[in-house]
């Protein structure tokens, strides 16, 4: 299976601002983000996107581009940052953030989800769309593309996968991470 990874475009938050599974809206360029979007994107069969309306609004935009229907999947939800969702990162509890850099796959807190979790339905979603062996875009958040990159072997195991708003990264013949529910 061919997998594009697609991030949202700019949403219009504080900068700063953790907002995870905070569901806020995009900024007024948001056309010209999904037209840049829509030109650099392979050809793809499948558009699978976060519920979240700032990765919804881009997906409906490219699935209609490509005559597509749209696919909403639940585990290409951005992480759940509990407590510190709609708060300033420079703002949150300095022993908090140490306890998550101190312990970063396992540590919650936040009261949310750890990265662990994220990475594990992040797998299982990978794997669930690869049965499909079709060419597909995720349209997603930056937590979730480090973790499939990270999972991916291409990078490093660290979450250090980049990609800005409106970014694309295309994994070449991502191979199944043998976490399918359907085993």
């Amino acid at each position: 299976m061919s997998l594009t990874l697609v991030r949202h475009t700019r949403p219009d938050v504080p900068e700063g601002m953790c907002y995870g599974r905070t569901d806020v809206a995009l900024l007024d360029t948001f056309r010209d983000e999904a037209d840049a979007v829509l030109k650099s994107l392979p050809e793809v069969c499948q558009v699978v996107s976060s519920p979240l309306s700032r990765c919804r609004k881009l997906a409906r935009r490219i699935a209609s581009a490509a005559g597509l229907p749209l696919h909403i999947d639940g585990r290409l939800t951005e992480m759940d940052f509990g407590a510190w969702e709609g708060q300033l990162w420079c703002a949150l509890p300095a022993s908090e953030l140490d306890a998550w850099a101190n312990d970063f796959m396992h540590a919650r807190p936040h009261g949310g989800e750890s990265v662990a979790m994220l990475k594990k339905r992040v797998d299982e979603a990978i794997d669930d769309w690869a049965a499909h062996r079709q060419p597909i875009a995720f349209v997603t958040h930056a937590g979730v593309i480090k973790a499939a990159c990270a999972s991916d072997g291409s990078a490093p195991r660290d979450f250090s996968a980049s990609v800005g708003f409106g970014g694309i990264i295309a994994l070449a013949d991502k191979p199944q991470t043998g976490r399918s529910n359907h085993d």
